[in-house]
């Protein structure tokens, strides 16, 4: 067993690993930002809309009937506001 910090009940190397852990993944959420970065710069270089392209991304992720539902809600409001 780990030995206590200071007798508090901590387990000094359990923590350690744990921080640890938590730092590299951190260091690949990093570099999977800078990817997705990268990408986005390719894709306006392309002469896509980026904007575009991260709401596309948005709405692939939701589930269908949650889309639809959305989408229905949003027409309303439009509707509402005179903007169809």
């Amino acid at each position: 067993m780990d030995a206590d910090i200071a007798g508090t009940g901590v387990a000094a190397a359990e923590l350690k690993q744990f921080v640890e852990r938590i730092e590299r993944l951190e260091e690949e959420k990093k570099a999977i930002a800078d990817d997705v970065r990268d990408v986005y710069a390719e894709l306006k270089g392309r002469g896509f809309d980026t904007k575009v392209v991260r709401q596309i991304v948005k709405i692939r992720k939701q589930d269908h009937a949650e889309r639809k539902e959305m989408e229905a809600i949003l027409e309303l409001y439009m509707q509402a506001l005179n903007m169809t």
